[in-house]
Formats: structure tokens, C-alpha cells, sequence
């Protein structure tokens, strides 16, 4: 790698760490309902696609089981959702939003709008469909690395 594609991509590097900084901030911030982006994610994952396994919600939302056990926890005891036993497998635990998780999921919006505008309201459309192929570029990149590290 040559030395002006290295300063700029360290350059990059740099700019990208202090956004997420600044965006955690912002969320800490204005998270007046206590839970955090992924417990959000979660819920809405829920919401749109209905009862998911813990293994099909860890993969979508990039985390480990024991990570959806962490962020399960928290919402159930909240009633906002409810494991259940799969009909066709009894073995099988599905979670699924509650009527009451659905409340909270639809209060959260108003703070995830604004920190979304916050974080990209200055970028035109054309700017948000190319900053978001190239971060699904950098992801699906970052996997294929880390599954030929496994």
C-alpha cells in the first residue's frame, strides 16, 4: 500500500471513530426511554419480520446469542417481549414483540428520526444510496475477512 492511499485511509479511520463517538453521545443523550440502538433494532426486527429464533436475531443484527440473551433479558422483564415455544419444534424458543413492545417501539421513532437527521439530514439522497453501498461494501468486505480468519 503506498504511502498517500495509507495517511488517507488512517485519515478515515480517524473521521469514522469520532462519528461513532459523537453518535453514541447524541443517543446517550437524547435516550430518554433507557434502552439502547440495538434493543431498538430489535424490536423493530420483531415488529416487521414477527417472531425470530435468538440465532436469526443475532445474525441480523451482527451480534453473538449470548449478546441477544443480554438485550432479551432487559425487554422481556419490560414486557415488551415474550419467548415462546416454536409450534413445530417445542425445543425451539421464538421471541416476539408485545402489543406493550410495540408502544415503545412507536415512542422510540421521534428519537430515532431525529438522531438519524442529525447524523444525515445534511447529505442529499444521491449522498446517503452512495455512503450506504460503501458501508455494505466495508461489511461484507469485513466478513469474508473475519470468516477466512475463523
Amino acid at each position: 500500500m503506498d504511502n498517500q492511499r495509507y495517511n488517507t485511509l488512517s485519515s478515515l479511520f480517524e473521521v469514522v471513530s469520532s462519528l461513532e463517538r459523537k453518535w453514541a453521545n447524541e443517543w446517550n443523550q437524547q435516550n430518554h426511554l433507557g434502552f439502547s440502538k440495538s434493543h431498538i433494532l430489535l424490536l423493530d426486527l420483531l415488529a416487521k419480520e414477527g417472531p425470530k429464533r435468538p440465532s436469526a436475531i443475532a445474525e441480523r443484527l451482527k451480534v453473538t446469542t449470548g449478546g441477544v440473551t443480554v438485550l432479551t433479558t432487559k425487554l422481556i422483564k419490560c414486557g415488551f417481549i415474550e419467548k415462546t415455544q416454536n409450534s413445530a419444534d417445542r425445543r425451539a424458543a421464538q421471541i416476539a414483540i408485545t402489543s406493550e413492545g410495540e408502544k415503545m417501539l412507536a415512542q422510540s421513532q421521534a428519537q430515532v428520526t431525529a438522531m438519524v437527521n442529525s447524523m444525515f439530514g445534511m447529505l442529499t439522497t444521491d449522498e446517503i444510496k452512495t455512503l450506504h453501498t460503501i458501508f455494505e461494501k466495508c461489511l461484507v468486505s469485513a466478513n469474508g475477512q473475519q470468516n477466512q480468519n475463523d
